[in-house]
């Protein structure tokens, strides 16, 4: 959404800086941009199904390759492997919606799925039928020589 990625904030490790349950926007960074010690970073683990936004605590650097030390501010000690510049995702925006995780969290659930899309469903499904019958009962009780509708004067 112009160019930012809305992230759902799993874990109190960057409390109270930022608060499980709340939403964060991050602004995608290109590799030449240069992020700098106290930048909030998103990246990815070395397990590549996870995410992680963690503050940047110390920016490496070998020749051409560029990585970063994080530490989530919740955290007594820094991560224990540096995040590749390939890694990282993008750069905290500093927008943050509180609670708004928490509630895409439950809509993604079993229990979310049913409340947000289920009941409404199966309401919207019987106010169909209500109407459909007090349609048929109206056209039932009409007498067969009434017309249907006014006829229009001309």
């Amino acid at each position: 959404m112009f160019g930012y990625e809305m992230m759902n904030v799993l874990s109190g490790s960057m409390e109270p800086s930022i608060h499980t349950g709340s939403v964060i926007f991050i602004k995608a960074v290109e590799p030449a941009v240069p992020l700098a010690v106290g930048d909030v970073i998103t990246f990815k683990s070395d397990d590549p199904n996870i995410i992680i936004t963690h503050r940047i605590t110390e920016v490496q650097k070998q020749g051409e390759t560029v990585s970063y030390m994080t530490k989530g501010d919740a955290n007594d000690t820094q991560d224990p492997s540096p995040v590749p510049i390939a890694n990282v995702i993008g750069k905290y925006a500093g927008v943050t919606i509180p609670f708004l995780g928490h509630i895409l969290t439950f809509i993604k659930s079993k229990a979310g799925i049913v409340t947000f899309m289920i009941i409404p469903g199966a309401l919207l499904i019987l106010w169909q039928m209500i109407s459909i019958w007090r349609y048929i009962s109206k056209m039932e009780n009409r007498p067969v020589n009434q017309p249907v509708a006014e006829e229009v004067q001309s």
